[in-house]
């Protein structure tokens, strides 16, 4: 859960125990960064963070260009809609008055082609805690499709992330099927981000970043499930992240504020150590059944697009880990060594890396996440 401070979903944590066509885009505006026909690449591991740009909380406001280095991709959040079902997204910088330092919408847009200089990506992303997007009309998918091209143009970003959250995609109870989605909140999002990816081309980025809830929990449950009862959210994210998965760029589900959550091993896993990280991470890179069919089987991902969500610190979210078990994660999955108690099913050196909320959670904190992922990686 992406916000101020974010909270622990105890409903999760109770429900994890217990049992179409492409669009036009509306828009007149030139074409942005991210249609650029040499688009730059991501490096062989990158670091991805959310910056606060259009808002403020205890970790203080972090202007663009002083975020260091380190940072290879740069989430700026976030863009929110002006209703859940309108499908028109907004994005402004934190206003004076709650981010006194705060930097002009010039120097914004001038630290942005400074990033991009640099080799890196600047995103919009789209939902958070508090922005509930529901594109449950057509309408309102063209009002996305033209309000966030309207953003990417205005700001000249390299792309997207897809931050959806709460209850801006939940299955409809005849919706079994993750390859063949029929909810229109669900289809019509497939829809506009194809929209845009057909737009922008080959440059454009995408990234997700869902939580357990919406990805690893589909190994148990999908939806209402074929007997009712579940939460209608579960494993919403699956038909989305598979229609897509030739359109992402990278996919780093939220390894954090989650409930225990069961892996491949069948056992449950809870937050605040590498076991967890990694067995998270092991599902998406082997691939799982949904909803335990044996026959309707997530494909696995490939590593180059998978980062590992976590928090940059205590502060910033429920199953923060300290170096020492970041370190140990990315050993067990990129080297076969240092795992623990869980085993998985392969060793993937091309991992892409690691997703932290936040870059201001981390400079809060003396920047210990983006240091210790260069000092591992060099």
């Amino acid at each position: 859960m992406h916000r101020s401070r974010p909270r622990l979903r105890t409903a999760l944590a109770a429900l994890t125990l217990v049992a179409s066509g492409l669009l036009t885009a509306a828009t007149t505006a030139p074409a942005a960064r991210a249609a650029a026909a040499e688009p730059t690449a991501l490096p062989t591991h990158a670091l991805v963070g959310y910056l606060h740009a259009s808002f403020a909380n205890g970790s203080g406001y972090t202007r663009l260009a002083d975020v260091p280095d380190s940072w290879d991709i740069i989430d700026l959040a976030f863009g929110e809609p002006t209703s859940a079902t309108s499908g028109d997204i907004r994005f402004s910088l934190c206003p004076q008055t709650e981010c006194p330092n705060v930097e002009s919408k010039e120097d914004f847009k001038a630290a942005i082609k400074a990033k991009q200089a640099a080799g890196k990506k600047v995103l919009i992303s789209i939902g958070g805690q508090n922005g509930q997007v529901q594109l449950t009309t057509t309408q309102a998918r063209d009002t996305f499709v033209s309000s966030v091209s309207a953003i990417i143009d205005e700001y000249g970003l390299d792309g997207l992330d897809i931050d959806f959250e709460g209850h801006s995609l939940v299955l409809d109870t005849a919706d079994t099927d993750f390859k063949n989605p029929t909810t229109p909140s669900i289809v019509n999002l497939i829809s506009a981000v194809k929209t845009l990816k057909s737009r922008y081309g080959d440059g454009f980025t995408l990234t997700m970043a869902p939580e357990t809830f919406f990805v690893q929990l589909g190994y148990q449950f999908y939806g209402t499930g074929k007997w009712g009862g579940q939460d209608p959210r579960a494993g919403a994210y699956l038909p989305v992240i598979h229609a897509l998965r030739d359109d992402l760029t990278l996919l780093h589900v939220q390894d954090y504020n989650s409930g225990p959550i069961m892996g491949l091993d069948n056992q449950y896993h809870s937050m605040g150590g590498a076991d967890f990280h990694i067995a998270m991470t092991d599902m998406l890179l082997t691939g799982f059944p949904v909803a335990g069919d044996t026959d309707n089987v997530f494909p696995p991902l490939p590593p180059e697009k998978i980062a590992i969500g976590m928090p940059a610190s205590t502060n910033a979210g429920n199953g923060h880990v300290p170096p020492a078990e970041v370190n140990k994660t990315l050993d067990c999955l990129t080297k076969g060594a240092s795992c623990g108690t869980y085993q998985p099913h392969g060793t993937w050196p091309a991992l892409r890396g690691l997703m932290t909320w936040s870059i201001n959670w981390d400079r809060y904190s003396g920047w210990e996440f983006s240091k210790n992922f260069d000092g591992y990686f060099g």
